[in-house]
């Protein structure tokens, strides 16, 4: 295969993850927490000596959005969403991660959960623990909980030490490979949660303009191919 061969590999391959991203954001759409993703196409390049330098391009980095969900209001007491930046603490079996989601209940030992049983941590990186007999719990603005007039914690606000180093594992969940710091200049409110930031119209227009780009490409290594085997055939006989 020739360099525009390779070339044109290299770009599809690219378009093929970013049309993975944008299937996976406007899938959670109505995800609430979810923050949308991008990709970055960069590239490679390697001195060769005696030779002329190599470089190919390549989409292997990603980028997450970082606008403000639009906040619904739901009432419900351990609906929290952030409004401005941070992020809430949650413990893992694979270790603390980073996420927006703010959907909270209690579970059978009063620790603040999420809906897959990852129990919400406090400032100091402890459980937030929510009497099970109290009649009404109060969530200020700077993450403080009480039962009444007993204030029985404060929710953490929590963001990556390094930004770049912060990866998405799973919709809402994210690994701070920096480590992560309290102290995040965003305030909680209680009954309301923050829907996706993924802008519908704008994905289903980039998936549309990535699926053309891609058929473009193809159409041209089709071509490529044809003249290829049209030179081979003329050489042979």
């Amino acid at each position: 295969m020739d360099h525009a061969g390779y070339v044109t590999l290299a770009r599809q391959s690219g378009l093929m993850r970013e049309l993975q991203v944008v299937a996976n954001n406007i899938a959670n759409m109505d995800t609430s927490g979810y923050r949308g993703e991008g990709v970055i196409f960069s590239e490679y390049m390697r001195r060769t000596e005696g030779a002329p330098d190599i470089s190919m391009g390549a989409a292997n980095a990603r980028t997450v959005s970082p606008l403000q969900g639009e906040l619904e209001a739901t009432g419900a007491p351990f609906d929290l969403a952030i409004e401005g930046e941070g992020h809430f603490l949650v413990e893992t079996p694979g270790g603390d991660r980073l996420t927006r989601a703010g959907v909270f209940t209690p579970n059978a030992a009063g620790e603040l959960v999420t809906p897959e049983g990852h129990r919400l941590l406090d400032a100091g990186g402890a459980p937030i623990f929510a009497p099970p007999d109290a009649e009404s719990i109060a969530i200020a603005s700077d993450g403080t909980i009480s039962a009444g007039d007993r204030p029985l914690g404060q929710i953490g606000l929590w963001q990556p030490a390094d930004p770049t180093g912060m990866r998405r594992e799973d919709g809402v969940l994210f690994r701070a490979d920096g480590g992560v710091q309290p102290g995040a200049p965003g305030r909680i409110l209680q009954g309301y949660r923050e829907a996706s930031n993924v802008d519908p119209i704008g994905e289903v227009a980039r998936m549309v303009a990535v699926q053309r780009a891609y058929e473009m490409g193809q159409s041209f290594l089709d071509a490529e191919h044809q003249r290829i085997r049209n030179a081979i055939g003329t050489f042979v006989k």
